[in-house]
């Protein structure tokens, strides 16, 4: 009895090794399920980047839609700037289609200036066609030096923009709207206050309409019939 006990106790010393091959066995298996768990994940990985091209393309559509952008000029001086990019869509049959509009300011800093509106079915021919509608409608304004002669005020729908001149050094005081128009047409010191709406093409083309308003002195002693003293409506130096 006494011999067989420790022999009891080596058969089962003996199965527990038989044991282990089935124990070890899931974890040989879970090598390839592990591979194909990650296989499974390195997809997931390319479904985030797929959705990473399509988070692209909207921040491209994100970035199209604003911002102010420069253009260079060409042989004749005239340089452009686009304000904002609008995307339009239209619903039909096979889904929705997209059109984009584009306002752009045109001036050669020189006292010249016009803005233009184009829509095309892409952004660039857009920006093309408005360049080529702000170069015709581009009109000549009265300025003093850097700045302008007197204060103004234009207005278009809800709208207004009042500008008024500055000492030399003081810079360009103006908003994402405004900033253009009196940049391109060759002012570099001036101050602008905006009221009302803040849509893009009302502030442009109140600012437009307030760049028409200028005078310079002969004008002013033409339209009222009288002779005005030097230096009258000058800013007075400190």
């Amino acid at each position: 009895m006494a011999e067989s006990e420790p022999k009891s106790g080596s058969e089962q010393n003996a199965g527990a090794p038989q044991a282990a091959p089935e124990a070890q066995a899931p974890a040989q298996a879970a090598p390839p399920q592990a591979r194909g768990h990650e296989g499974r994940g390195g997809g997931g990985g390319g479904g985030q980047y797929r959705g990473g091209g399509r988070g692209g393309r909207q921040e491209g559509g994100g970035r199209s839609r604003g911002g102010s952008r420069d253009r260079g000029g060409d042989e004749s001086g005239v340089e452009s700037s686009v304000v904002r990019i609008y995307r339009c869509s239209k619903v039909v049959k096979g889904g929705r289609t997209f059109s984009f509009g584009a306002l752009v300011v045109a001036g050669d800093r020189k006292g010249n200036v016009g803005i233009g509106y184009g829509k095309a079915n892409e952004v660039p021919p857009a920006v093309e066609k408005a360049t080529k509608d702000a170069r015709k409608q581009m009109f000549k304004v009265n300025l003093k030096g850097t700045t302008i002669p007197h204060i103004v005020k234009g207005t278009n729908g809800a709208s207004t923009v009042v500008l008024v001149p500055a000492r030399p050094g003081t810079g360009v005081s103006a908003g994402k709207s405004v900033r253009p128009c009196v940049e391109l047409v060759g002012i570099t010191d001036i101050l602008t206050k905006a009221y009302g709406s803040t849509s893009p093409k009302n502030l442009v083309k109140a600012t437009m309409a307030a760049l028409k308003q200028l005078q310079n002195v002969d004008q002013v002693e033409q339209s009222r019939g009288v002779k005005l003293e030097k230096g009258a409506g000058e800013l007075v130096s400190a």
